[in-house]
């Protein structure tokens, strides 16, 4: 019941492709940031982080998960995987916080 009845409206939990959309679009807006969303394809590795790119040098790779998310097995290895090799790796659940673990919300991460 809405109209009158009293009853608030449920909310449904926000989708993970939609935090992957806002990230692309903050990223996108950062100058030199380039980002790519990774598709889950018969040429893709599983496990794989949803984001990758690179700014100033710098390889990155985001897992993005709703705030009730957990990795996988899996993207735990591949996590760990890309950050032995270097790359600025992380899982987040919003654009401020993938913003924030590129170090992008304090001018970009040191080289």
């Amino acid at each position: 019941m809405r109209a009158g009845g009293g009853e608030g409206v449920r909310r449904q939990p926000v989708m993970e492709k939609a935090v992957v959309a806002r990230i692309m679009a903050a990223l996108k807006k950062i100058p030199g940031v380039v980002v790519r969303k990774r598709h889950g394809t018969a040429m893709g590795v599983a496990g794989d982080p949803d984001i990758y790119g690179s700014f100033r040098g710098r390889h990155f790779e985001i897992e993005v998960k709703r705030r009730d998310g957990v990795l996988t097995e899996l993207q735990k290895v591949r996590i760990r995987d890309w950050a032995r090799s270097g790359a600025l790796v992380g899982v987040v659940r919003s654009a401020a916080e993938a913003l924030s673990l590129l170090e992008l919300d304090r001018g970009g991460p040191a080289r």
